[in-house]
This record gives C-alpha cells, sequence and structure tokens, in this order.
C-alpha cells in the first residue's frame, strides 16, 4: 500500500473561497474544508491529481454507484456495500473510473479500519484517486458546503462571462479598432494577447505579467510550430491558446493567448474572452478600411519615434516580429510632410517602391500630414539613390510635400535620434527652397542659418532679438519714407564693403557713407565692428524668415 498522504489547509486560508474565485472547485479545495478536515482525510492514491474538478457531490451505498454518475462527482461511501470479492472490488472502481467520478472518499469507521488492499490496488491501476476519512463526518453537511461553493463559482463564472460578453460589445458599438481590442483582451484575462498575420508576423501584442522581448523573440519559428486551428483550442509545443480571425470562410490571421504561469492552465473565461477577441478583430477589420499591417506599421513607428518601448530589447523583438531585420543593419528614417491627397495611397506606393527595391522598411502615418518611413539597411549598402527614388516618388503624388531624412544609425535603440533629426530638417525647409541639382530630398547638412531660424521662428526669444536689434531702424523708415533697412541690407551682404553696397543700391559714396552713419546713429552700433555686424546679420536674416508667409 503507498504511504498515506495527509491533507492540511493552506496558511491563513479558513476554506475555498479566497483560492476558488474564478477557477472550477478542485480536489484540493475540497480537502481543505473544515467539515472534510474533522474527517482527518488521508490521500492513499492520486495525491498528483488533487487538481481534478469536483463538479458534483455523490452519496451511496450502492454496489453499483456508477449508473447514477455523469462524470466529476466526489463519490462518499461508507464501505458498506463494497464487494468481498477482488473481481468486484475491481468491477466496482472501473464502473467509476469509466464514468470519470472525481474521486473515491471511503470512511473508515464502520465496516473498515483501513482500506483493503483489492480497493487500493484497483484505484492505483485505474488511475481513480482514493482518499479516506478516519473519523466520523457528516456526509450530507459535506454535500451541502460543497454544493453551495460549486453553485456559487457558477453563478460567479456566468457573471463574469456576461461582464465578458458586455465589455466586447462595448468596444465593437464604439467602433474600437483591433489595438483596443487587443489590449482589452489581455486586460480582461490577465494574459498575454497577439495578433499575427498569415505569415505569422505578430501585428499587435499587449503583454501581460511579461516583457513585449519575452513574448514575441523567435515569434516566427514558435508560431509555425503551432498548428492552425478551427475553434479557440490550445495547440503547439507551448501550449498557446489560438483561434482563428476570420468572416465567411476567408481566413485573416489568428489570435493567440500565450500561456498563464506554470501550475496553472486556461480555463472557460480564457477562451471565452478569446473567442470575442477574434469576433470583435473581425468586426472592426469589416468596419475599419486600413488594414492590420497598416496599423500595425504605424503604431511602432509612433512608439519608436516617441520612445514609448519600456526597454531597446523590446523594441527588437517587437520590430523583428513584424518582419524588419534588427541584426546585422543599419537603420535610416524618411520623413515626408505637407502631402496632400490620400494618405494612405502614399504609404502603399512608398512600401510597394521599398519592396521593389529589396529595402525592408515599415512605413506609416506619423500624424496628419506627417508619414514615416524607417528603413533596415545591409552593411555598406547605399541609401542614397533609395531615398531618391521614394522622394521622387512622393512629389509626383503630392509635388509640395517636403521629404526629409536623418542620420543613418547602427542600432534600432537609436532611430528615435533619426526621427528627431529627420523632423528638424522638414521643420527648417523655407517654402519653395531650391535642392542641390539632381537630389529631390533634405538633409542635415541643408541647415544653414536661415533654415534654423525659419525652423525656431515662432520662438519668442527669437522675435524678441529681432525687434530690439532692428525696430528703431523700421520705425525710422516707416515715419520719414526712408529706405535705411535695405541700405543696412546691402552692406552686410557685401561683407562691409562700401563700395559694393553703394553699387547694389545704386547710390553714390557720399550717400552711402551718409545713410551708414545715420544708421549707426539709429541703432547706437558700430558698423566696423565685426561682433555687431554679425549680430545684425543675424537679425535681418531672421526677419526676413519671420515674414515668410
Amino acid at each position: 500500500m503507498n504511504k498515506n498522504v495527509a491533507t492540511s489547509p493552506p496558511p491563513g486560508t479558513d476554506g475555498p473561497d479566497a483560492t476558488t474565485a474564478g477557477r472550477p472547485l478542485t480536489l484540493a479545495d475540497v480537502l481543505v474544508l473544515p467539515v472534510v478536515r474533522a474527517g482527518q482525510p488521508q490521500v492513499v492514491i492520486g495525491a498528483a491529481h488533487l487538481d481534478r474538478p469536483v463538479r458534483w457531490v455523490h452519496i451511496t451505498e450502492l454496489t453499483d454507484p456508477a449508473s447514477f454518475l455523469k462524470g466529476g462527482e466526489l463519490v462518499l461511501t461508507t464501505g458498506m456495500p463494497l464487494p468481498e470479492e477482488p473481481a468486484g472490488v475491481r468491477r466496482y472502481v472501473d464502473e467509476l473510473a469509466d464514468v470519470g467520478a472525481a474521486a473515491l472518499v471511503i470512511e473508515l469507521v464502520r465496516r473498515y479500519h483501513r482500506p483493503p488492499d483489492p480497493l487500493v490496488h484497483a484505484c492505483r491501476t485505474r488511475g481513480l484517486p482514493l482518499i479516506t476519512l478516519t473519523k466520523d463526518v457528516n456526509f450530507l453537511e459535506v454535500t451541502q458546503v460543497v454544493h453551495s461553493l460549486i453553485l456559487g463559482n457558477q453563478a460567479d463564472a456566468m457573471r463574469r462571462t456576461q461582464r465578458i460578453h458586455e465589455a466586447f460589445t462595448a468596444l465593437t458599438l464604439r467602433g474600437a479598432g483591433p489595438q483596443d481590442v487587443v489590449r482589452a483582451a489581455a486586460e480582461m484575462s490577465g494574459r498575454t494577447v497577439v495578433l499575427e498575420n498569415l505569415v505569422h508576423l505578430a501585428l499587435i501584442c499587449e503583454p501581460s505579467g511579461t516583457t513585449v522581448e519575452d513574448a514575441l523573440t523567435d515569434w516566427e519559428r514558435r508560431s509555425r510550430a503551432t498548428p492552425p486551428g478551427d475553434h479557440a483550442e490550445v495547440l503547439g509545443p507551448e501550449g498557446w491558446l489560438v483561434t482563428p480571425v476570420e468572416y465567411r470562410g476567408e481566413r485573416w490571421g489568428r489570435v493567440v493567448m500565450l500561456p498563464p504561469p506554470p501550475g496553472t492552465g486556461f480555463g472557460p473565461e480564457d477562451v471565452t474572452v478569446l473567442e470575442r477577441t477574434a469576433m470583435a478583430l473581425t468586426i472592426a477589420r469589416l468596419t475599419h478600411p486600413t488594414p492590420w499591417e497598416r496599423t500595425a506599421h504605424r503604431s511602432a513607428l509612433r512608439d519608436l519615434a516617441e520612445q514609448r518601448h519600456h526597454s531597446p530589447e523590446d523594441a527588437r523583438a517587437r520590430f523583428t516580429a513584424l518582419g524588419l531585420p534588427t541584426e546585422d543593419s543599419g537603420f535610416l528614417t524618411v520623413l515626408v510632410a505637407g502631402h496632400t491627397g490620400e494618405g494612405a495611397e502614399l504609404e502603399v506606393r512608398l512600401s510597394q517602391e521599398l519592396r521593389t527595391a529589396g529595402v525592408p522598411a515599415l512605413v506609416g502615418a506619423l500624424s496628419p500630414g506627417r508619414l514615416g518611413a524607417l528603413l533596415a539597411l545591409r552593411p555598406s549598402q547605399r541609401w542614397r539613390p533609395t531615398v531618391e527614388r521614394l522622394a521622387r516618388t512622393v512629389l509626383d503624388l503630392s509635388p509640395d510635400a517636403v521629404v526629409s531624412v536623418g542620420s543613418e544609425v547602427s542600432d534600432l535603440s537609436d532611430s528615435a535620434r533619426s526621427f528627431r533629426e529627420a523632423a528638424r530638417v522638414s521643420e527648417a525647409v523655407l517654402p519653395g527652397e531650391h535642392l542641390p541639382e539632381g537630389r529631390c530630398f533634405h538633409e542635415l547638412s541643408d541647415i544653414g542659418l536661415r533654415q534654423l531660424l525659419y525652423a525656431l521662428r515662432e520662438d519668442t526669444r527669437i522675435q524678441d532679438y529681432t525687434e530690439r536689434q532692428l525696430g528703431r531702424l523700421i520705425d525710422h523708415d516707416t515715419r520719414h519714407g526712408t529706405d535705411l533697412l535695405t541700405t543696412l541690407r546691402h552692406y552686410l551682404h557685401a561683407a562691409g564693403n562700401k563700395t559694393t553696397a553703394a553699387r547694389r543700391g545704386n547710390l553714390s559714396r557720399e550717400t552711402i557713407y551718409q545713410r551708414l552713419r545715420t544708421i549707426e546713429r539709429i541703432l547706437g552700433c558700430d558698423l566696423e565692428s565685426g561682433d555687431q555686424r554679425t549680430e545684425l546679420h543675424v537679425a535681418l536674416t531672421a526677419l526676413d524668415v519671420l515674414q515668410v508667409p
């Protein structure tokens, strides 16, 4: 006979109420109930199966109780009806095991004081848990307590299921997109949920209790090892809970719930959450014209540009799962600002151009009228021809758009800097500014003083500086109808050469000298000072860009 295993409640637990919420009642839960503990229960067979769910309790003194069972029952008996002969005992246990009884509990008070060997052997052979009670127990009280817990759990489960349905119905009614749906699924289940497409690219990942890196590392290989299913079921070597997302027989992808911590499993509520997630995603796909892949690219690029990833490792795992190579690659950001027309069409065209060029990339809208692309470049690959090709495609569709690039970086985590640089270049482009021959995009080297001041034109410090330097001269011209500001401009552009300044202004040397002395008097400056000429030159340049419409 196996050594009996005594049961005792966990520290600080008076009953199963604190531990069974949200899951079925198990043998372990029943054994720690005070009404059962009073009988000093001993697990003779099946200590490894105490996680079996208990669907009901059945008291019997019949020799054939299995005919009254449907499976999952905890069978209570005093042992009085057990046959004397071993064959009869085996038949008794076989019938209980065949019907799927949760366990057999025998009270060792009236007929037996130790479990008979044929019963122990039969239970061990069939894997039926056998539990003994060495003290008298009120079976009716056990039944009442366990049944009240089972019914209470069932009512709680029904209420939780109803809340799940109501939550997803609300999401659908308000037109939630796929990101909102997957996030809600992760929050409701407390599990990591991933939406992938048919080629096993992880489009949306909402982690719960883990990191994006842990969830998505080596995603494609792991996903391909998990076979497709036709309904919500646990599949694959990692035990993923998966269900397809489809409409009228057309499958678009699947939604995956990653396994819970070791020692626990997926419950009926997890299945309900995943099924409602798939349904909400189907409706979202039908009501939102933007493809999932495009939404995923936009979200990933925005998070990268705004540095919203929790760690560089999370970012690399996410972009790799989207199909962008992150090892042995350089990265370059391209921004398109001020484009007109349909932004989605531009995204598609740029994606097609990059695929044709053989350059892996993510393309997506960052904000209204602003589109970004992150290019993954092979070592020593020249990026200028690719960017020039993209820029020409953009200008063909939207001639007024501005295409700008940041610096090439060697690590994905530095791409946020490339985004910022491309944005600065874009902000500094003056309307109608001409580019060098043969180039359709702007880069950092294009930013000179005029472009820098144009980018800063809304800064009140620039405005205040300009007014302090030139305001008195402008006021004098306005009151007296003079044009001293133009004379000052010719003089500064001539680098202080009075002869050149006179020629440009069609003035005599005497007149230019006179006007320069007047300017010095009004501004209280010395035009022979290189520093002061520089200050005035900056102020004039700022004045020009401040007047740009």
